[in-house]
């Protein structure tokens, strides 16, 4: 063999004769595939000083390749999430602002792909099927709010872990959720103004106006209590798709990873504070068209209105997102994950493994 240059690779004389070995192998020494990269230990050089080894020493094997990261464990997401608490505490007004009135207008253009798509669907498939459907076309607002940037509520209420790790205030956060919150409902409110001007309500014989009336007029039905537990149920999910997008790591995965806990709160027929700031105003906006068309009954739609729509949905199903993101999913996996009593048992259970770890091949 050729003279080996590679700083790991170890040449002695001993009395049966010279011994050679890779260091690293040997003491099964750990290297990430960029730093082997790095020092040129490729697959066929490994492949050649192992073989060395193996004639040398009587030991020696070739590697299997790394298996690719799809996606990061719970306890990196949940230190990332962190790092973004940081990150959206540091953002500017102006900038916040804008965001959020994109993440409201985005959220609003999957409710308004769900209700176009939806409107007639149950004849066809069945209730069941048409709210899976539906939960997946509406899926379209939190893609587009994580893959294309914006600042959304219900997600930032994960910036409770930056808190509870004392790297965020309790006022960057709350300075973020009220500002976020409230230019979410304007860029909800814009796409509402746009889509009823648009006329496109009109079609399948005024179709889609009703399931739009219909949907705003079953949440302003419910009551306060139903509104506040829907509420924490469809946070906790939606929270959920937010860590699962966190730990993906790539497009596809990501969106995915968004889409089955957004359908499964859409599905079983949740409660979003966003989403309801397009679904109600719009239902209010149409509740004339459909009572004009003999679509519905006006006695049917007298809890539709304004202060239906604050004191019997936005409230409390606000009130619930909270609590289902900052209790459910924030608190209990910072509690999980970062808490500093659960650091310290890791740290020690990390340091036990080293200790009785064994030499073996690399």
């Amino acid at each position: 063999m050729v003279e080996n240059r590679c700083q790991f690779w170890k040449n002695y004389d001993s009395v049966g004769g010279s011994v050679s070995y890779c260091e690293l192998a040997a003491f099964n020494r750990p290297v990430n595939p960029a730093f082997l990269e790095q020092i040129g230990c490729t697959a066929e050089k490994r492949k050649e000083c192992l073989g060395t080894m193996e004639l040398n020493i009587g030991t020696g094997a070739v590697p299997a390749p790394p298996a690719p990261v799809v996606c990061d464990p719970p306890p990196e997401i949940a230190k990332n999430v962190v790092g973004l608490a940081e990150k959206k505490a540091a953002t500017t007004t102006p900038s916040l602002q804008l965001l959020a009135l994109l993440a409201g207008a985005y959220i609003a253009m999957g409710a308004v792909l769900s209700t176009v798509v939806t409107n007639d669907l149950a004849n066809y498939i069945g209730d069941g099927l048409s709210r899976l459907v539906g939960g997946m076309t509406f899926s379209l607002g939190l893609i587009l709010v994580i893959l294309g940037g914006a600042e959304l509520f219900t997600g930032n209420n994960l910036m409770v872990t930056g808190f509870l790790q004392k790297k965020v205030t309790a006022q960057q956060v709350l300075k973020n959720w009220v500002w976020v919150y409230l230019f979410n409902f304007v860029g909800a409110l814009i796409i509402v103004f746009i889509f009823y001007y648009s006329g496109i309500w009109k079609a399948n014989s005024y179709g889609i106006a009703l399931k739009a009336v219909g949907t705003a007029n079953a949440k302003v039905s419910l009551s306060w209590s139903e509104a506040f537990f829907r509420g924490i149920f469809c946070n906790w999910l939606v929270c959920l798709a937010v860590w699962l997008a966190m730990g993906a790591k790539e497009a596809i995965s990501k969106i995915i990873g968004i889409m089955i806990p957004v359908t499964a709160f859409v599905a079983i027929g949740l409660e979003h504070s966003i989403a309801n700031m397009y679904f109600i105003p719009m239902g209010i906006m149409l509740k004339d068209h459909v009572i004009a068309q003999g679509l519905m009954a006006p006695e049917l739609l007298q809890g539709l209105h304004w202060g239906g729509f604050f004191l019997k949905n936005l409230i409390p199903a606000t009130i619930g997102n909270l609590v289902g993101g900052v209790i459910f999913v924030g608190v209990l996996y910072w509690s999980a994950y970062l808490r500093p009593s659960v650091r310290k048992l890791a740290e020690i259970s990390g340091q036990r493994e080293i200790r009785g770890a064994k030499p073996q091949t690399m």
